[in-house]
């Protein structure tokens, strides 16, 4: 599961956060990010993406964003 960050401050998205087993992981969206890289291609192959706010996405919202990514 994935969950977009956006900074409160500049209410823009800045990171992705990732579920792990022992909490959440922070994503910066950086195109040279393996993780990052990992994270698109997953997201496209339908791993769920939830909005800044918690609520889980449809896939054709998560591939509009992930289109609008570097």
């Amino acid at each position: 599961m994935y969950q977009i960050y956006k900074d409160p401050a500049l209410n823009k998205v800045c990171a992705i956060n990732k579920a792990i087993a022992n909490g959440m992981m922070s994503i910066p969206i950086c195109a040279d990010n393996t993780d990052y890289q990992n994270f698109k291609k997953e997201v496209l192959a339908g791993a769920e993406l939830q909005d800044a706010d918690g609520n889980v996405m449809t896939q054709e919202q998560a591939d509009d964003f992930i289109k609008e990514l570097p």
